[in-house]
């Protein structure tokens, strides 16, 4: 069993980057951007934290992963320190998290539609598998063995097995809207 954290126990920058898998440069950084703050420092002027900086890295760490910048999150927290109420704080954290939840839905929609593709072209190269060592990989882009048909192959594979001299239609399957980011219309 564990022993509970000390909520009196100071840390010094090395323990806490050790502490939470970083190194002290980026508790600097955390530091310099606001993000992070000691509690105190010692009689020798090194930085102290307790631990709840654990706590904090970590939701900073949350945040990243989530596809926020440390900028970003700098901006936040400003904009969140300085409302006029609370209630005025938390309506702007509020606003920028549906804000990422949408491009989160976004990316969802866009990694859906990779995962078909890929999941088409491992169907079809399974297939593949039982056909004879007597085609050069030139040939695999007409293939028309093993239920296949000629000038079928999916996307992801006809892209590597065609000549490059192949004259061939485009073809799109990602939705325009994908082609477009927000504010580059």
């Amino acid at each position: 069993m564990t022993d509970p954290p000390n909520h009196d126990k100071l840390m010094r920058v090395g323990e806490l980057a050790k502490a939470v898998g970083k190194t002290v440069r980026a508790m600097h950084l955390y530091e310099e951007l606001g993000l992070l703050e000691p509690r105190s420092r010692s009689d020798g002027g090194f930085r102290m934290y307790g631990v709840e900086a654990i706590d904090r890295i970590h939701w900073i760490v949350k945040l990243q992963a989530i596809g926020f910048t440390l900028a970003e999150i700098q901006g936040f927290v400003k904009d969140f320190q300085g409302a006029g109420s609370g209630r005025e704080a938390t309506a702007r954290v509020r606003a920028l998290f549906t804000e990422k939840q949408a491009q989160i839905r976004v990316q969802i929609t866009q990694l859906q539609v990779i995962e078909n593709d890929l999941n088409e072209a491992v169907a079809y190269l399974d297939s593949c598998q039982t056909c004879t060592d007597d085609y050069a990989p030139t040939a695999c882009g007409d293939c028309d063995h093993h239920g296949h048909h000629k000038d079928a192959a999916p996307a992801l594979f006809a892209g590597l097995s065609r000549r490059s001299d192949e004259p061939r239609e485009k073809e799109f399957d990602v939705p325009v809207t994908v082609l477009y980011r927000e504010g580059n219309n």
